[in-house]
Order: structure tokens, then C-alpha cells, then sequence
């Protein structure tokens, strides 16, 4: 093998990785945009149709997610430390999983969401989501550090918008008149979509944490 060869083989895959992470990210935004479209609309079997097409892009996301766990097995030298590829990997998974669980329960509960808080889960994980892809995309060259702060910064008061959207809405939720079953299902389906927003500040997190570290 010649010298530049052997260079070659030990230069940090940038490409690979940041490449794959931004395929997670767009995977991300395409099911936070069907997500927030599924629970918009008023026809439930239109509905109940998107929602189910989320696990195509759940799917989707995990094999992008295997090939970055498989190049951190082959790649000697890594353009981020190892620990943080493999916990920004695994954070972003977390956010499609809880998605695809939370979809999965709105089809097989079919509440009756008389608050309206099914959509407006949705509108602030759609924005969390648009707001990480955006960091995402800017940690490959990490010129603008100041938008990655921005997203984060974001990601972290929609959050604490969701921790308010369910408690306001719990507090509804036991003074009404509604049966043990139905406050059992919506409970537990506006706990699976807070804790999404939680999975999106995870992912947040991780990406301030390396950019603190790299910048």
C-alpha cells in the first residue's frame, strides 16, 4: 500500500458519518411532517393511514441508524469521538421509536381527543424535529455555531411547551366526566407524546455536549 493510500485509510470519514446522520435527520423531519398531518386531519381513517405509514420510515430510520453502529466498527479514526456518534445515533432512534409507539397507540386507542391536544402534541414535536435536522446539518462544518446553539436552545422551550400542553391538559382531563378506560388511554397516549419532546431535548443535548467539545 503506498504512503498516500495508507494517509487515506486513516483520515476521519466525514463524509460517511455527518452523511448518515443528516439521512437520519431528513428521515426524522419527513415523519414529524406526517406525524403533524396524520393528527390535523378530521377524517380518522385518513388519518389512521398516515399514522401507519410511519412504520416504513421507523423502519427506515433504524437501518440508517445499523450502517453509522457498522462504520464506527470499521473506521480506526472517527471525525467525532466514538461515545458521541453512538450517543447522537442513538438518541435520534429514540425520537423515531417513541414516534412510531405514540402513532401506534392515537390508531389502536382511537380516543376521543375533545381538547384538541393530539395536534398540538404534533405541531411542537414537528418543530423540535425541524429544529435538530437543522443542527444536524450544521455540525459537518460547524462554521455557524451560533444556529446549532439557536435549534438547541429551541428544542429545549418547546420542550417545556409540551411539559406545560400535558399538564394543562391532565388537569382537564380529571375534572371531566369521562370513563377510567378513556382517561387511562389519553393519559397514557399524551405521556408517550411528552415524553417524544424529551427524547428531542435528549438529542439536543448531545449535540450541544459536541459542540462545546469540538468548536
Amino acid at each position: 500500500m503506498g504512503l498516500a493510500n495508507a494517509l487515506k485509510f486513516f483520515l476521519p470519514k466525514d463524509k460517511i458519518f455527518f452523511g448518515l446522520f443528516e439521512e437520519v435527520a431528513s428521515t426524522l423531519s419527513e415523519m414529524g411532517t406526517t406525524f403533524k398531518n396524520a393528527l390535523s386531519e378530521t377524517d380518522m381513517d385518513k388519518r389512521d393511514k398516515l399514522l401507519m405509514t410511519l412504520e416504513r420510515l421507523e423502519h427506515k430510520n433504524d437501518e440508517t441508524t445499523h450502517r453509522i453502529f457498522i462504520e464506527l466498527g470499521h473506521n480506526f479514526i472517527t471525525p467525532l469521538d466514538r461515545e458521541d456518534i453512538h450517543y447522537l445515533a442513538s438518541s435520534l432512534d429514540d425520537i423515531a421509536d417513541y414516534i412510531w409507539g405514540a402513532a401506534k397507540r392515537v390508531v389502536n386507542y382511537q380516543i376521543d381527543d375533545q381538547y384538541n391536544t393530539l395536534p398540538a402534541f404534533a405541531e411542537i414535536i414537528c418543530k423540535s424535529i425541524v429544529s435538530i435536522k437543522s443542527a444536524i446539518f450544521a455540525l459537518r462544518d460547524m462554521k455557524d455555531l451560533k444556529s446549532i446553539t439557536t435549534a438547541c436552545v429551541t428544542v429545549n422551550s418547546l420542550e417545556n411547551a409540551a411539559d406545560d400542553l400535558l399538564d394543562s391538559t391532565m388537569m382537564k382531563l380529571f375534572s371531566s366526566n369521562i370513563s377510567a378506560v378513556e382517561l387511562i388511554k389519553q393519559k397514557d397516549i399524551y405521556q408517550m407524546l411528552e415524553t417524544v419532546t424529551d427524547k428531542c431535548e435528549d438529542a439536543s443535548n448531545v449535540i450541544e455536549s459536541i459542540i462545546i467539545k469540538y468548536a
